[in-house]
């Protein structure tokens, strides 16, 4: 009795070891999702980074002696750089096998070349 009960034990654990583990992800899924933190990140820290540089900036204008509002120009570059940036880093997913094969079925008849005679 006691060697079926240990093992109906066991098998209990086994069970729910594999039930709260988590799911198995593709090395692709692993890859692209390593790939995305990794540009989230930069993000985060490209935002922080021209935050503090357009401060100065603001903050130093004062002591100028000019009334012209020069750290717009700064403060402009690093918006438009920022929106790019955040553009590429959240639209963009990964890329699927329908995509995929349509661009190999566009290649192969040639409606790629976009070069009109």
């Amino acid at each position: 009795m006691t060697g079926s009960q240990g093992s109906s034990k066991t098998q209990s654990q086994d069970s729910s070891a594999a039930d709260s583990s988590e799911p198995e992800h593709s090395p692709a899924a692993v890859e692209w999702a390593h790939r995305r933190l990794q540009k989230k990140r930069r993000f985060r820290s490209n935002l922080v980074t021209g935050v503090v540089i357009n401060c100065f900036f603001v903050a130093a204008w004062p002591f100028s002696g000019t009334q012209y509002f020069w750290p717009g120009w700064s403060l402009g570059v690093c918006c438009v750089l920022l929106l790019l940036d955040a553009w590429q880093t959240f639209t963009y997913g990964p890329i699927t096998d329908k995509e995929i094969s349509n661009e190999c079925s566009d290649m192969e008849t040639g409606s790629h070349i976009n070069i009109k005679p």
